[in-house]
């Protein structure tokens, strides 16, 4: 049995203390602040809650697969999983609407065709077909298994683009894909907002970020009952059944090194913790300095967050989900309205949580930009002004006082000459390893899931990692 230190409670590091203890480890887990979950947190006021971080769940297989591995109770037993239909509502510059079916393709161009002209859902669904490609070339290095030896080839661009012409450069950035192959300044906005949702600009992210439409098209939108909060809860009482130790409100300054090894942590106090295996869930390359220390994968962009209380039920024929697009000055913005009892004092009142991408740039005034943000939010929450009681709102430095950092690393991306690749779960040091949001697979909460099963994998002697579709 292996004493094993988790730097960071988040839901990667989570993951991989549940599997090493089921493992028969003894695992600890030291967290800077005083709660787990890392991104996915939550605020509570006056019988109101709001998730923090992100709000719908995709690939929900990656947590069926945790559950199963490391305990009798599956998921579903543990949370209550839904799907959300429609999986979006969009309202475009010209206040254009549509609603997208969840995980429809035939739904999915049909609504096109309606809401937008004849055409505009046979160019999306073809634009699928090539992001389908990008998405089976890249699948299985990049959510599955250890980055190779050699990730020259996860440099290259996998999307195939169409052709662009003699005298035209070629297509590189997803905004470029929008433009020349949707030819329809609403559909390269749906395309925009997908790669906003997940933190890339698409003036700068790869074409092959196309995987990110095409992967919760064809594989769904969930929602957890209860907030994404929820699933948090669920992973941190199945670490705790399995034995996983918690210190909360303890920072670990140092990663402890003798004779080229890993060999424990020193906390921020002075204590040192002595360990056989060091795995950090959090983005501190700085605990073991030089020229090693692990690249990590940096877009440049944080997210705000605005929760709203209002008064007043939410109409019948609301969405969980809808995205206003940038128009007048107005940042696209993505409003999240549940259906939830849980975040409510009750039927006479409603949660509404709004979320956008922005540049991790000083000096910007957040409540102005909170301002423009619920005035988008406008236009999916009918008489949205006059039902608002207060709200709330959270900043990128909100964000690095919780979390470590204000930047939220988005997927693992080929293409862009490597930039978008994180690092690897094997760290330069033997006995350290990397796990998270900010390691192989990479970037969000599923795919944090992933990388824990993986540190796992390589940590326990003779296990194999085999990862969910």
């Amino acid at each position: 049995m292996a004493r094993i230190v988790v730097i960071g409670a988040g839901l990667g590091a989570m993951a991989a203390a549940a599997r090493l203890a089921v493992a028969g480890h003894r695992v600890t887990v030291y967290e800077r602040a005083a709660t787990y979950g890392g991104a996915v947190g939550r605020h509570e006021r006056d019988g109101f809650a709001f998730d923090t971080g992100p709000g719908l769940l995709h690939l929900p297989a990656v947590y069926r697969d945790l559950f199963v591995k490391t305990g009798k109770e599956p998921l579903e037993e543990c949370v209550t999983l839904t799907q959300v239909d429609p999986a979006s509502r969009h309202v475009f510059a010209d206040g254009t609407r549509v609603d997208l079916p969840n995980a429809s393709r035939a739904g999915t161009v049909a609504a096109l065709d309606a809401a937008l002209g004849s055409g505009a859902g046979e160019r999306w669904g073809d634009f699928l077909v090539r992001a389908r490609e990008a998405w089976d070339r890249t699948r299985r290095p990049l959510l599955e298994e250890p980055l190779p030896a050699d990730p020259a080839p996860l440099a290259r661009e996998p999307y195939p683009a169409l052709k662009a012409g003699l005298l035209r450069r070629p297509t590189t950035t997803l905004a470029q894909v929008g433009a020349r192959e949707l030819r329809d300044p609403r559909l390269a906005a749906l395309l925009d907002a997908y790669a906003w949702s997940y933190g890339f600009d698409p003036a700068t992210a790869p074409a092959s970020a196309a995987v990110l439409p095409y992967m919760e098209q064809t594989f769904g939108s969930w929602y957890v009952a209860g907030g994404l909060r929820a699933l948090a809860d669920a992973v941190f009482e199945r670490c705790r059944k399995r034995r996983v130790e918690f210190v909360f409100d303890t920072a670990v300054a140092e990663v402890l090194e003798k004779d080229g090894r890993a060999v424990g942590v020193r906390l921020a106090g002075g204590e040192s913790v002595e360990a056989d295996h060091v795995v950090s869930g959090a983005p501190v390359p700085s605990l073991h300095p030089g020229e090693d220390a692990p690249r990590h994968q940096s877009v440049g962009t944080s997210r705000v967050t605005v929760c709203l209380a209002l008064r007043g039920p939410r109409e019948a024929d609301a969405v969980h989900r809808t995205v206003v697009h940038a128009a007048g000055g107005r940042p696209t913005v993505t409003v999240l309205r549940p259906d939830d009892p849980a975040l409510r004092p009750d039927d006479g009142h409603e949660s509404v949580t709004v979320t956008a991408t922005v540049r991790t740039a000083p000096g910007q005034d957040w409540e102005a930009f909170a301002d423009r943000m619920a005035e988008a939010a406008g236009h999916a929450v009918p008489e949205l002004r006059e039902r608002l009681l207060w709200r709330h709102v959270r900043t990128p430095e909100d964000v690095r006082r919780d979390t470590g950092s204000a930047e939220v690393p988005g997927p693992a991306l080929a293409g862009a000459d490597g930039r978008l690749l994180p690092a690897d779960n094997r760290s330069p040091l033997p006995g350290l390893w990397f796990a998270g949001g900010w390691s192989q697979p990479g970037g969000g909460l599923a795919h944090a899931g992933m990388s824990g099963a993986l540190v796992a994998g390589f940590i326990v002697e003779g296990a194999e990692f085999r990862g969910s579709r």
